[in-house]
């Protein structure tokens, strides 16, 4: 009974997660495709873009990545064992410690700029380009500080199994980036140049600083005050950091791959920088709604079970949530290798975006789209590891991944001649092996990780996927030859259409081939409504 539980609370909190993460995904593309309006996907948007990666790549080495999964894991555990005020101390020395390094980063990145641009792009953009981007870097990254603190208190709720507000945060960061970093720009330049880059920077601050406070209500409720505690000589925060070093460590495999492609990217010339940001920031529309999602309600489950010593419902929980990411992603990365054109088309090409820019962009999506369901089943799987204790695994996988992508890079950018579709299509590759070396690694952990079910329900996946593949299909055979002719509400009801014809098609054909993670998700929605 209280598995069954557990089963329908994961299920109703991944559609909750989900949901918030589905308006914070589509408040993201609002807020590129008005920057790619404005500025079009060339020198501008390659500044901008390389400028909040740094940042933004140090925000997922630390902040999202490493410390979100090292405090949840032993939060969840000091509430499970010692209580809430054991944990609600913990918080407070892991949050002043957090706000002392980070603040310390900040400053170092703001002195440091320079030096990283040139180590992003390989020296190899303009003058002009290379101090534009210096100039947006060291604006923007404080950031980096705002959002590890917002992370810091996503993991606090989340232990606490609420996953809606804190969800719902990076919705106001898209917000206030958009609302802020819009008017401030048009403030600056009202015809949009390169000045006005300078108020979309300011606008990623006001977000940030939105994401964080926009959580603190919810945090009180749950019973936590902040006090400054810089008493870091404690059991609870050396845990917290034996488990950050490696995972620090195999997050930075994952930025120096980050590091690499952006190098091939830019050595490209301008657009391709802004060509693959675009096409990856779609791809992570699905993943963040459905991978993202189960991830983050998975996570805390799993550690209770590790901490609890309940191996079985450690793995039913485990292999429960990848199948689920698998359903949920398989036929989100069909449609998006089918439909990638007319989904570009509609979302970016306007104002200064062209159809040359939309064919580009495209190209890149579909290569990217191949590694959607291991992306999504990593964000299941790796954090599994730290909550069992096996923290060094995904490190060393990280660090063979590193090789496999700068060979991959190679072969396919510049020896193949794929340009900068052979980067998309090499990250993809890059997730997959990933995924297959933990899998395989936590299945010898754990004696069985119910694969004979994970491989019937994959079948059946692709079944069901061979029917939406088809109606996308015949949605381009009947649409495509007239689809530049179309005006754009024209358009959009035509994709929208598509989606939701190919959508039902798919469920409809795992429904009557028994999938369970289906039946699980029509349960939550009949409770939901009766």
């Amino acid at each position: 009974m209280a598995a069954a539980d557990d089963r329908r609370m994961s299920t109703r909190a991944t559609g909750v997660v989900g949901i918030a993460i589905l308006s914070s995904r589509l408040l993201g593309l609002i807020r590129e495709m008005v920057f790619a309006g404005l500025f079009g996907a060339g020198r501008n948007l390659d500044a901008f873009l390389m400028a909040f990666r740094l940042p933004n790549l140090l925000r997922d080495l630390f902040a999202e990545g490493a410390l979100s999964t090292a405090f949840i894991t032993t939060f969840s555990k000091k509430i499970a064992v010692e209580g809430d005020q054991s944990a609600w101390r913990l918080a407070n020395k892991v949050a002043t410690l957090t706000a002392v390094f980070m603040s310390a980063i900040t400053l170092l990145g703001i002195m440091f700029a320079r030096q990283l641009v040139d180590l992003l792009t390989w020296g190899s953009w303009s003058p002009d380009k290379t101090e534009l981007t210096i100039s947006l870097t060291r604006i923007m990254w404080p950031f980096m500080l705002m959002v590890s603190l917002a992370a810091l208190v996503m993991g606090m709720l989340n232990a606490k199994y609420v996953f809606g507000p804190p969800a719902m945060a990076s919705s106001y960061f898209n917000l206030g980036s958009i609302i802020g970093g819009v008017a401030i720009g048009y403030w600056i330049d009202p015809h949009f140049g390169a000045r006005s880059l300078v108020g979309l920077a300011i606008g990623t601050l006001i977000g940030g600083a939105w994401q964080l406070i926009g959580q603190f209500p919810s945090l009180w409720k749950v019973g936590y005050r902040f006090h400054p505690d810089f008493h870091w000589r404690d059991e609870g925060v050396r845990t917290v950091l034996t488990l950050m070093g490696p995972a620090v460590i195999a997050a930075s495999a994952v930025q120096v791959n980050v590091l690499i492609n952006s190098g091939f990217a830019a050595s490209l010339g301008n657009g391709p920088v802004s060509w693959l940001n675009i096409a990856f920031r779609l791809m992570q529309l699905p993943l963040g709604i459905f991978g993202v999602a189960i991830g983050t309600v998975t996570l805390p489950l799993v550690s209770k079970s590790a901490a609890l010593g309940n191996t079985a419902e450690f793995r039913a929980t485990l292999a429960r949530g990848m199948r689920l990411a698998f359903l949920l992603t398989v036929p989100s990365a069909i449609g998006l290798v089918m439909l990638a054109s007319p989904i570009i088309s509609v979302i970016y090409q306007h104002g200064r975006f062209t159809a040359e820019m939309t064919r580009q962009t495209a190209g890149a999506l579909q290569y990217y789209a191949i590694g959607l369901a291991a992306y999504a089943a990593l964000k299941v799987l790796t954090p599994a590891f730290y909550a069992v204790g096996k923290r060094n695994t995904p490190m060393v996988v990280s660090f063979l991944a590193i090789g496999a992508n700068l060979f991959l890079n190679w072969l396919f950018t510049f020896r193949l001649g794929w340009g900068h579709r052979g980067l998309a299509f090499s990250t993809g590759l890059v997730a997959t092996i990933n995924f297959l070396l933990l899998y395989t690694l936590m299945r010898r952990h754990t004696r069985r990780l119910e694969t004979r079910q994970m491989l019937i329900a994959l079948g059946k996946i692709c079944v069901a996927g061979a029917l939406l593949a088809l109606i996308c299909w015949a949605a381009n055979y009947l649409w495509l030859d007239a689809w530049s002719d179309m005006r754009f509400f024209q358009k959009l009801a035509i994709l929208l259409a598509t989606i939701a014809v190919a959508g039902a098609g798919f469920f409809g054909a795992a429904f009557l081939l028994r999938i369970t993670e289906v039946q699980d998700i029509i349960d939550v929605f009949r409770r939901r409504f009766h």
